[in-house]
């Protein structure tokens, strides 16, 4: 899957020494993709900032201000700053993920499969080619990085772009990391990318946002290995280094471009998510 414009190159990071028997490190953290998504209603509800509903009423007119303040003080803890205008994309991505749009899956073909003992080590899978709205960002930590990249595609996807309307989601979303060739460090510039539903394929809405590109990434195969739990620059790099030493050929992927693909928020018991390595072309 060549993301072609969106492709990144190595950089710096931290080590991958330390971890736990899941691959895990206590985060001090920022917050994550899977954080700024996964906030609902019912969250809300139980955070103590107030109910959602009243005598029986739903109050309509709060609701996005409600939405954003949790937002908001759920991240001032992470060093992450939810602006203003993200008050109504919050709303639209809480409302319309409850029941009004069906999550649409990114479509695949698989071709084949290696277990051991039961479970299932790896798939090997082929994606066609498709458009991606893609936003590269840089910021200080990886974390950081994610979530600034996920509130912009939140925004294109919530009404800001050349159709005016909630594009729904796509699941997963995947972020496009770059590693040094011995998997240790991890640069600091990732992709975020969500891949454009099926209707919207042929004719891609416009972003309003310069820095979001609409990519057509070619057809792909891809090696790919499921983990669950958190995805911070650590168990990342534990999960790329595992997944190399499982791979019977790891010499046909590319060594230092890997996708991290998300399907399940961090409110799941377990959060389920995958490692793609991309096969070289």
């Amino acid at each position: 899957m060549d993301p072609g414009g969106c492709r990144l190159h190595g950089g710096g990071g931290s080590d991958s020494q330390g971890y736990g028997n899941d691959g895990s490190r206590p985060q001090t953290g920022m917050i994550t993709l899977e954080d700024l998504e996964s906030f609902s209603e019912d969250q809300l509800s139980d955070s103590g900032n107030g109910s959602l509903e009243e005598g029986g009423q739903v109050m309509e007119e709060d609701e996005p201000d409600r939405l954003l303040h949790y937002w908001q003080d759920a991240a001032s803890g992470h060093q992450v700053e939810v602006p203003r205008d993200m008050a109504e994309p919050i709303y639209q991505l809480t409302t319309n993920n409850e029941g009004t749009h069906e999550r649409e899956s990114v479509p695949f073909t698989l071709i084949s499969r290696k277990e051991k003992c039961g479970e299932v080590l790896y798939e090997k899978r082929h994606y066609e080619k498709a458009y991606w709205a893609c936003a590269t960002v840089h910021e200080e930590t990886y974390e950081q990085s994610i979530c600034y990249g996920f509130m912009k595609l939140m925004r294109y996807i919530c009404q800001q772009n050349s159709t005016g309307s909630y594009l729904g989601l796509t699941i997963p979303i995947v972020t496009v990391v770059n590693t040094d060739d011995q998997h240790h460090t991890m640069s600091r510039e990732v992709t975020v990318a969500y891949h454009l539903p099926t209707h919207l394929q042929a004719q891609p809405p416009h972003p309003y946002d310069a820095d979001i590109v609409i990519q057509e990434w070619a057809a792909t195969i891809v090696y790919t290995r499921a983990f669950t739990g958190p995805t911070n620059e650590e168990t990342i790099l534990y999960q790329i280094n595992m997944m190399a030493e499982i791979l019977d050929s790891p010499e046909i992927t590319l060594n230092d471009s890997f996708i991290v693909a998300g399907y399940t928020n961090p409110a799941a018991t377990n959060r389920q998510n995958e490692i793609w390595f991309i096969e070289r072309p």
